[in-house]
């Protein structure tokens, strides 16, 4: 199939996918993923075409930039003490039960990952709508930036696993890695304190007045640029697009417009495609099978098993039991980022077909489920505030 027949197939999707999502209240995520299915299904899409499979690349680095733009420093910062100390038992006991869960059922390793892995998507989407004066609403803020960090690294840290194995190489990545989280540590301080001392370096760079549109293309330039790095240094392109976003978002505040923007371009083009692709690569005829959705119902049982526990034994002596459930639950839909271990695991061949549509669906019944479930619960247990 010819890119350009293809691509007018894209614009379609991207012009419908909206409109069904306010139809069928799922997720705009959800419902791109699906279409994508039925378009390769039917014939109008092809998930071998290069220029496509690119173009959904980009599309996930560009995901992962505006998850950078979510995190800021100075409210995580802000956040130390006793809150900070209760995220630290939280991840521990995520982390140790995952391996639990995986050394009593003798899981794929690929599941030490997935298992406790946090994204900041959907508590973005929580956020957005109810605001952070719930209590547990702005644990779950503070679990998903220390989580989001966490997660980006093991996913980096897994991809070198993957093409290395255990051997001098891997072991020479982490290294590296580990130099460059530093070096990225040493700038933000570096940096903070240069524009402390000379604040109209942030105008020049990006002036009041942007007829120029320089804000966009300083964005952009810098993503280009950390994610090249990042490939020169054999380090996974995730990281780069990562603290890309995060230098935009604490760095130029004063541009408060710019996230706007960039979420218009991404949520807008590149990132609806990477979803679409995703869809594309899903066998319709499997997802729907007894055998897919009962080990996605599995693994979103754990995902939320996992996160109830630690939930409560991190932060019961902040919130009462209920509000602790709620945490556990606005934790547990890290849609983006299985979809994005699961496609890495998939395209290494350490996943069979079945077990890839199976987190793929699982990441898609953990938007819809449990969304469903807490705008429920929190139209019920907050109706005073929320009707």
């Amino acid at each position: 199939m010819s890119s350009s027949l293809i691509f007018i197939g894209i614009a379609l999707l991207l012009v419908i996918s909206p409109l069904l999502s306010k139809i069928t209240k799922l997720p705009v995520v959800v419902v791109e993923i699906l279409l994508g299915s039925i378009a390769a299904w039917l014939g109008f899409l092809d998930a071998d075409n290069e220029v496509f499979g690119k173009l959904a690349k980009i599309g996930f680095f560009y995901l992962m930039f505006l998850a950078g733009m979510e995190i800021n420093l100075k409210n995580f910062s802000e956040q130390r003490g006793t809150l900070l100390k209760s995220a630290i038992i939280y991840f521990i006991s995520l982390y140790s039960l995952s391996f639990g869960i995986y050394l009593f059922f003798d899981l794929n390793p690929v599941y030490i990952v997935i298992i406790p892995i946090v994204s900041l998507g959907m508590i973005m989407a929580l956020i957005n709508e109810y605001g952070k004066q719930l209590k547990w609403l702005e644990i779950v803020l503070i679990v998903g930036v220390i989580g989001e960090i966490i997660s980006i690294s093991a996913i980096v840290i897994y991809e070198s696993y993957i093409h290395n194995g255990i051997s001098f190489a891997l072991f020479e990545n982490l290294a590296i890695f580990g130099i460059v989280l530093v070096l990225i540590y040493y700038s933000f301080k570096l940096l903070h304190l240069l524009f402390w001392w000379f604040p109209e370096l942030r105008m020049l760079i990006m002036p009041e007045d942007d007829s120029k549109v320089e804000s966009v293309r300083i964005s952009a330039s810098l993503f280009i640029v950390l994610i090249s790095i990042m490939s020169i240094l054999h380090i996974d392109m995730v990281l780069g697009a990562f603290f890309a976003g995060i230098y935009i978002a604490n760095f130029f505040k004063h541009k408060k417009d710019l996230p706007h923007t960039l979420h218009k371009v991404g949520f807008g083009f590149l990132v609806p495609v990477f979803f679409i692709y995703v869809g594309t690569t899903m066998d319709l005829n499997l997802i729907f099978s007894v055998e897919i959705l009962k080990q996605a119902l599995l693994i979103l049982g754990a995902l939320v098993f996992v996160r109830v526990i630690s939930s409560y034994l991190a932060y019961s002596s902040h919130l009462n039991p209920i509000e602790t459930f709620l945490l556990a639950l606005g934790d547990s839909m890290p849609l983006t980022f299985i979809i994005a271990i699961a496609t890495i695991a998939y395209e290494a061949t350490l996943i069979t077909q079945n077990e890839y549509l199976s987190l793929i669906v699982a990441g898609m019944l953990s938007g819809v489920i449990i969304m469903s479930l807490l705008k429920f619960l929190i139209a019920r247990l907050y109706k005073t505030k929320h009707t």
